[in-house]
């Protein structure tokens, strides 16, 4: 399997006319449930299609992450109060409820691809396939299924665990695990994974799952866990695995070079110049809403209605360090004014470099890194959506070593990608001091890559962080609410959705929701 696409399974009807029994319920030509999981391809296929709800999950993504911290914010359209807007906005200002529909939407597609993980592990420990053949799909089912779980957990808690094909309504509905349990499955899932997955042998890659995706996953628990000398065994395995740093940052984000050497799990996109295409769509949300984006697009896209989100804070802006190459290459300005609609009029495409305005004209700053041609009214780009990168494993490497006092090593892995950036070598090794520089490298480096919200929860930041940057965003952005951005311990969880608490009474709401 060259690359990852959604596999589109179609299951027809057969209609006889020869025989009394008119529709025949099982036939020949029909892939039912008893039949379908028995040829290698049509494992691979289910596989193909446990990964796609990845991109159902990164559409809300940025939300829950990037939006839902310090990094960015999203721009007002006082015109239009409907609920797709006002329930988006709430997750950024941190007063959303149990109802919200997108933080409903992020629980149901990762059960999703979990559910269908389970059937693929359920159904591979009876198929007639080769050990290496169902190892290697066993294995990436895993990846998946611990990925999944790993992001429920963290944003809700401790979830229903379910690591077994649904078949009956008690399978369906059960309690909520606690934390410790659901993060042992995923530990044993990563384990899996790993010891069945094989070292990428070639880059570009496929895009599928491999040892390197299970290792860095498994690095990255661990970090959770405060387990740094386990963290640090795992990326230490890494760096032996033939993953290294592009020679230029914005290099790493260029369709030209997806599921290359940095990349060591990315989420697959297809552009939409080709025929069964699953094109990335992300790269017109985090532009200003206006009626012709063509100055930053190159064709004339109306975005107002999915742009105006995801954009770069103030705050980020100013904590990238004079010179550091990656500002320019992840951030840029659009230039223009508002109309009476509150709609953006481009007028100038800028460098966020010294920017400063033209005399009457507005500059808001946009995502830049995932912004790339050919790109088609409506649908989107190539770019595929990085989950974990090389310099993630570094900088994660780096704060392990550091963690566990061994702060002088943790500089060889920090400095390496800053030197990628222009910037000067750390040489402090104090543990406290390169604490917040490490966190600090963290933000800029893997900015828009949703890890912000759970570095800051991981690190123990959010409330301090969060709270602080209340008191200057608001002050900024007059349009927010006085509790917007004010948080305490019960904001470090977002609600179960409603809709699940509703209809399974085995699960009990997260405290401090309704």
């Amino acid at each position: 399997m060259k690359k990852i696409y959604i596999a589109i399974i179609l299951i027809t009807i057969g209609i006889s006319s020869c025989k009394k029994d008119f529709i025949a319920l099982n036939p020949e030509d029909s892939y039912t449930d008893g039949v379908f999981y028995k040829t290698e391809q049509q494992f691979r296929s289910a596989v193909v299609a446990a990964y796609a709800p990845l991109r159902d999950v990164l559409i809300n993504d940025y939300f829950t992450s990037e939006m839902h911290s310090d990094n960015t914010v999203y721009q007002p359209i006082p015109g239009n109060r409907g609920t797709a807007y006002v329930e988006r906005e709430n997750i950024s200002d941190f007063t959303n409820t149990s109802t919200n529909a997108y933080v409903s939407a992020t629980w149901q597609h990762s059960y999703t691809g979990i559910s269908r993980c389970n059937i693929i592990i359920e159904r591979l420990k009876t198929s007639d396939l080769g050990d290496a053949v169902k190892a290697n799909l066993d294995g990436q089912a895993k990846f998946l299924r611990a990925l999944n779980y790993f992001k429920l957990v963290r944003l809700y808690g401790g979830v229903p665990l379910s690591i077994a094909e649904v078949k009956t309504a008690e399978d369906a509905f059960k309690p909520r695990a606690t934390g410790v349990e659901v993060y042992a499955q995923i530990v044993a899932d990563a384990k899996d994974a790993i010891n069945e997955l094989s070292v990428p042998t070639k880059f570009p890659q496929t895009g599928e799952a491999t040892k390197g995706s299970a290792t860095m996953l498994l690095a990255n628990v661990y970090a959770v866990q405060k387990k740094w000398a386990e963290a640090e065994t795992q990326l230490n395995s890494l760096l032996t695995m033939g993953y290294d740093l592009n020679a230029n940052y914005a290099d790493t984000f260029s369709p030209t070079n997806k599921n290359g050497k940095e990349s060591i799990f990315e989420i697959q996109y297809l552009g939409s110049t080709i025929t069964g295409s699953t094109p990335n769509a992300l790269s017109f949300h985090f532009l200003p809403r206006s009626k012709d984006t063509r100055l930053l697009t190159g064709i004339a896209i109306d975005n107002t209605g999915t742009g105006g989100w995801n954009t770069p804070s103030s705050d980020l802006i100013a904590d990238f360090e004079a010179n550091d190459k990656r500002l320019d290459a992840a951030i840029g300005i659009a230039e223009g004014t508002y109309d009476a609609s509150s709609y953006f009029v481009y007028s100038a495409v800028k460098s966020i470099v010294n920017y400063t305005p033209a005399a009457g004209k507005i500059g808001v700053p946009y995502i830049k890194k995932y912004l790339h041609s050919p790109l088609a009214a409506t649908t989107g780009s190539s770019d595929n959506f990085p989950i974990y990168r090389f310099s993630d494993a570094l900088l994660l490497l780096a704060e392990a070593l550091n963690e566990q006092g061994k702060s002088a090593l943790a500089l060889a892995p920090l400095n390496r990608v800053r030197k990628r950036a222009g910037l000067t070598d750390i040489v402090s090794a104090d543990q406290t001091e390169l604490r917040t520089i490490i966190l600090h490298e963290r933000r800029v480096e893997l900015a828009f890559e949703n890890s912000r919200w759970t570095d800051l929860l991981r690190t123990g930041k959010a409330i301090s962080v969060i709270n602080a940057f209340g008191v200057k965003i608001r002050q900024q952005l007059p349009f927010l609410s006085s509790d917007a951005y004010v948080i305490d311990n019960h904001h470090l969880l977002f609600p179960i959705p409603q809709n699940e608490v509703g209809l399974n009474p085995k699960i009990i709401q997260n405290p401090g929701y309704f």
